[in-house]
Order: structure tokens, then C-alpha cells, then sequence
């Protein structure tokens, strides 16, 4: 099986361009799956649609949620997808297995007065006050993923026009900013990042050392500000992404243009966007109607 993981690695990575988190997921479910077929004494080229759903109950009695064993499952039906093409399998054993209904969660958000209070945080009095301050203001600006701010090169900026160039998975788009972002971020590369970076780095936000800021360093950074500005509302990486996309929607905004600046590939991915602000609406109607 090492073997046969080592050569779906490379199909996953080379043919299908999935990113370093997707990999190494499928990986490990897959590896984890080979495992529950050792102890039962099954091979790959044996497994049977039963096998399958006897495996995705084994997971639920393990105390995996509905969301862990669509996840397995998705991961095995690309596994078994893949030996179909190289001929080792003739179907596809995980079709048609039944799984738990996964209830997708709205994605919480925080409010305007909460966004204007976290972005007020950093103190543009030294340089890190100024990167921070040009971090913040560009991830709500945009509403771009946390990998993709930190993947940014100063190249990808064109401050003239007031947009940024974002890639991702082999997708390129455009993505304009409001006048306040435009100057953090200007203020930012004209004043500060020229100490910062060392020479030769391209990354459009660096760290202390003048390389390329990490996720795991801006997760620390924007967790410090949230708790600088007592917010109560739980704040991630995704949640100026999320509280973006909602506030646009909220004001008006055209849902296929949200799903274009996000680089959502499916509408479906934008719409949930869409439920959380008609929830919003029906708690403030509950709340505020004398009626209700």
C-alpha cells in the first residue's frame, strides 16, 4: 500500500493540482481506511460497496461526525476513481453508499461596529503597527483566503488601478479595494516594507526576519488584536473572509460578483452567505416587531 499511496500522491499533486492540505487529508484518510482492511484481512481489489458502508458505520459508532466520514468517503471514492483509470478496479465501490445528512453551519461573522473595532487595533507607529494595520484592512477589503494574503508578492499589487491580482489553484482574478485599504497598503510599501524585507524576497508581507509571513504567524496576530479589542464573537483566519462576503451581500451586493471575488468555484459555496443574512434579518425582525 505504501507503494500505491506513494503513486496517488503524485496523481493527486501533478494530474489533479490539489493543493498541500488536500494531500495530505486524502492521504490520511486513505491510509486509515487501508488500516480497517488489515485488520478485517480485505485488499483494495476486493472491496465491495458493502465494505465500504460497513466502514463509514465504523467511523460513525468511532464518534466521527457526519462531516469526518463524508470527508473519508469523498477521499475514497477519488482513491478508487483513480484505480478505476489505471485499470486495477472496474467500478467504483463507494457510490451509492448512504451517509448522515451533514447540516452545514453558517459561518459566524462579526458586525460592523466589531470589524471597525478590530481594524483600529494596530497602531501605525512602528513598522509592525503598519503591516499589521495594511494586513487587516487588505483581508476585509477583499475578502481573500488567509493562504492567499500570505502567498501575495509585491507584484500582485497595483496601486494606481486599487486592485489586487490573486492566484489560486491555477485560477487568476481581480479584486478591488476600498479607498482606506488602499492606503494602509500604500503607506505600508512606501514607508515600511523597504526596512522590513530582505533583499530579493518578493512576499508582499513579511516577518520580523523579512521573509514571507506564515499562516501560523498572522493566525497569531490576528488573534492578539481580536482579544486587544475585546471582541466576544470567536475570531479565526476565515472571519474577515466570511464577514466580508456577508456584509457585501447585506448591502446589496450581486451574489455571482461575491462568488467571483471569494474564487468560489460553485455558486452553492456563496449561497450559504445568502442564508446567514436572511437569518440575521429574521432575528432582528423577531426581536424588533411588536408582533412577533
Amino acid at each position: 500500500m505504501v507503494r500505491v499511496a506513494d503513486a496517488f500522491r503524485t496523481y493527486l499533486t501533478t494530474e489533479k493540482g490539489s493543493s498541500a492540505n488536500t494531500v495530505s487529508s486524502y492521504l490520511r484518510d486513505v491510509q486509515q481506511f487501508e488500516d480497517y482492511l488489515v485488520e478485517r484481512q480485505l485488499d483494495l481489489a476486493e472491496v465491495e460497496q458493502q465494505d465500504v458502508q460497513d466502514y463509514a458505520q465504523w467511523l460513525t459508532a468511532r464518534g466521527k461526525s457526519a462531516a469526518t466520514v463524508t470527508r473519508a468517503l469523498a477521499s475514497l471514492k477519488c482513491l478508487f476513481h483513480w484505480l478505476m483509470e489505471r485499470g486495477e478496479r472496474k467500478s467504483n465501490p463507494v457510490l451509492g453508499v448512504k451517509t448522515a445528512r451533514v447540516e452545514r453551519k453558517l459561518p459566524k461573522i462579526l458586525s460592523g461596529k466589531e470589524v471597525e473595532l478590530l481594524l483600529d487595533q494596530p497602531q501605525c507607529v512602528d513598522a509592525k503597527g503598519y503591516r499589521d494595520h495594511a494586513m487587516l484592512e487588505l483581508l476585509y477589503a477583499t475578502g481573500i483566503r488567509v493562504s492567499e494574503l500570505i502567498g501575495l508578492n509585491v507584484e500582485d499589487v497595483y496601486l494606481s488601478a486599487g486592485f489586487i491580482r490573486c492566484e489560486s489553484r491555477e485560477r487568476s482574478r481581480i479584486i478591488p479595494m476600498y479607498p482606506k485599504a488602499l492606503k494602509a497598503l500604500s503607506d505600508y510599501l512606501r514607508d515600511v516594507r523597504p526596512q522590513m524585507a530582505v533583499a530579493g524576497e518578493e512576499a508582499l508581507f513579511v516577518n520580523v526576519n523579512g521573509t514571507r509571513m506564515s499562516r501560523q504567524g498572522f493566525w497569531k496576530i490576528i488573534k492578539h488584536y481580536g482579544e486587544k479589542a475585546g471582541i466576544q464573537t470567536e475570531i479565526t483566519p476565515h472571519t474577515l473572509r466570511h464577514s466580508f462576503a456577508a456584509h457585501l451581500l447585506e448591502n446589496g451586493a450581486d451574489i455571482h460578483a461575491i462568488q467571483e471575488m471569494l474564487g468560489h468555484a460553485d455558486i452553492s459555496s456563496t449561497q450559504v452567505y445568502a442564508r446567514l443574512v436572511n437569518q440575521h434579518l429574521k432575528d432582528v425582525y423577531t426581536k424588533a416587531h411588536p408582533r412577533a
